[in-house]
């Protein structure tokens, strides 16, 4: 019977190492399934600024390549500075958004990130990822002191209600703002109207992606020398393509047709996606199409009388046309034409759909409150009319408050359009006035952690199909099949239907699994056991 007596009690103490066990993973799986609700811990806001103290904050942003640029970020700090001597700012310039997104992600591991960044939300999405690194911004907003438009501010900031919201919608993750908005753009196609209508072609109102396709295709007529009867030249790419993930997802946004869910579930791989892909692989073969990573800036073709449809944002509009006050190649090779800024193209024109993009900035999270407060008053600064409008007028963005866009000098900025060729260029001011007018029709992408490699790869799509072209590869089902799992691999975007669950979660369930089936086992075991015991005693 003691021997009974002490297998029941082996028993019920490896029940309790298999409860205690399961316990303790359920209790890692919730602080897995938790890690991005830490994120959301609002910041407390000091109850006053300590003006008694000097701070210095970092501030990483990107130019467009142009001093101009650099100098309105330097002359901001300066004025800045001014208000507020006690806050220094060290500003570091990059030129690619990317290398911006890898120095954060480095840096969150040392805890060494910036204070301030000039990043895109798909970006914050990951920064995330590191617990409690980015501040979420809705109680700053609403300080009464120190929040947008607070009373303690040294400068005439926007209130809340002047920001435009739609651009502050796209700051928004998991409930929560984790930006604020810095310039906004939007993708245009800048036309070479003469070459279209020499074509015998009048341009719609909305451009449409038949439109475009046939006109580009009759384009590569050529003569009895080899050169292109449109332009006399040997050398002809009637439509580049600068962003191909745009180009991508606007099409499907367009179509009606799966991209992504809020929750992060993956659709892009589906039919409607190949269909767009034969059709890119159709026109790439005929020669009629390109993109900037195959053929370099649309710019540059469409200046020098070689490209008729050069889609790019209104951020490049200063490259583009024959006066532009920006080129990239020898002025010799510019050709005179007409320079028509239109949206982009369309499957239904009554119902046009563009993208919304551009800069937003973020606050990273530091152990001094105070630290945090003065950054953030930094951040406002930028939103500032002077420094919105003053960073307009360098490219084709549009400032995102109504007090900068509404302020009578921005008004006189853009009825100016066409009187030089330098501030007031007309191709740049029609393609920021194109962005002010349909900010209706503008969307954003589902914003989540993943989302930037989702976005890469429905570019990469289209690129693989137009090199795998151009190396003689036949583009057909199978293509697109080996593609699609190629891309799932690279950009790690395997999930299920109905949503992926995080790799750690699917670990820490199979172990919670496995725990449960060994106690089972023994207690069936040591069950077998004891009725045998019992039949020989």
């Amino acid at each position: 019977m003691s021997r009974i007596r002490n297998s029941e009690s082996g028993i019920r103490n490896w029940i309790r190492r298999g409860a205690l066990a399961s316990v303790l993973v359920v209790c890692c799986l919730l602080m897995t399934g938790c890690h991005t609700a830490l994120n959301k811990r609002a910041f407390e806001v000091p109850a006053a600024f300590d003006e008694s103290r000097t701070y210095e904050i970092s501030f990483w942003a990107k130019t467009e390549s142009n001093v101009t640029q650099a100098n309105i970020y330097k002359d901001a700090i300066a004025d800045f500075e001014a208000l507020y001597p006690n806050i220094k700012v060290n500003l570091k310039l990059y030129t690619d958004y990317g290398r911006i997104y890898q120095d954060v992600i480095t840096n969150i591991a040392t805890d060494s990130t910036p204070n301030v960044c000039i990043t895109y939300p798909d970006h914050i999405a990951t920064y995330l990822t590191g617990n409690n690194c980015v501040v979420p911004l809705d109680t700053l907003f609403a300080d009464a002191e120190y929040g947008l438009g607070g009373s303690a501010l040294r400068f005439d900031g926007p209130a809340r209600g002047e920001m435009i919201p739609q651009f502050l919608a796209e700051c928004v993750l998991d409930g929560q703002h984790y930006a604020v908005p810095y310039m906004r753009s939007t993708e245009v196609c800048y036309v070479n109207r003469t070459y279209v209508e020499k074509l015998g072609y009048t341009l719609p109102e909305v451009l449409t992606w038949d439109f475009v396709w046939e006109v580009s295709e009759a384009a590569l007529a050529k003569d009895a020398d080899g050169n292109y009867l449109v332009n006399g030249q040997p050398t002809l790419i009637p439509f580049i393509y600068k962003s191909t993930d745009n180009m991508m997802i606007q099409l499907l946004r367009q179509m009606n047709a799966g991209y992504s869910t809020k929750n992060g579930d993956v659709l892009i791989f589906s039919d409607d996606t190949r269909a767009v892909l034969k059709t890119v692989a159709a026109h790439v073969k005929s020669g009629a199409f390109s993109t900037f990573k195959i053929s370099s800036y649309p710019a540059n073709w469409l200046n020098a009388g070689q490209c008729i449809f050069a889609i790019d944002s209104t951020a490049g509009s200063t490259w583009m046309g024959s006066d532009a006050p920006l080129i990239d190649i020898a002025e010799e090779s510019m050709v005179a034409f007409d320079t028509e800024v239109m949206m982009i193209p369309q499957v239904d024109p009554a119902n046009p759909q563009m993208i919304s993009q551009g800069p937003s900035m973020c606050l990273f999270n530091k152990n001094d409150p105070q630290e945090v407060l003065a950054s953030w008053l930094f951040m406002q600064y930028m939103l500032t009319n002077d420094v919105q409008m003053t960073y307009a007028s360098t490219e084709g963005y549009v400032p995102v408050t109504t007090k900068a866009q509404q302020s009578p000098e921005y008004l006189e900025y853009l009825s100016l359009s066409g009187t030089d060729n330098d501030l007031h260029y007309d191709v740049k001011l029609e393609a920021t006035q194109l962005l002010i007018d349909h900010v209706d029709d503008t969307f954003v992408t589902p914003v989540f952690d993943g989302s930037t490699s989702l976005r890469d790869a429905s570019g990469q799509m289209i690129e693989e199909v137009a090199k795998g072209v151009r190396r003689k590869k036949t583009i057909d089902d199978a293509f697109i099949d080996d593609l699609y799992e190629k891309m799932t691999t690279l950009y790690r975007l395997r999930q299920a239907e109905t949503g992926p669950l995080p790799p750690t979660a699917i670990a820490l369930l199979a172990s919670l699994a496995a725990v449960w089936c060994a106690i089972i086992a023994y207690v069936v075991a040591e069950y077998v056991k004891k009725q045998k015991r019992a039949k020989n005693t």
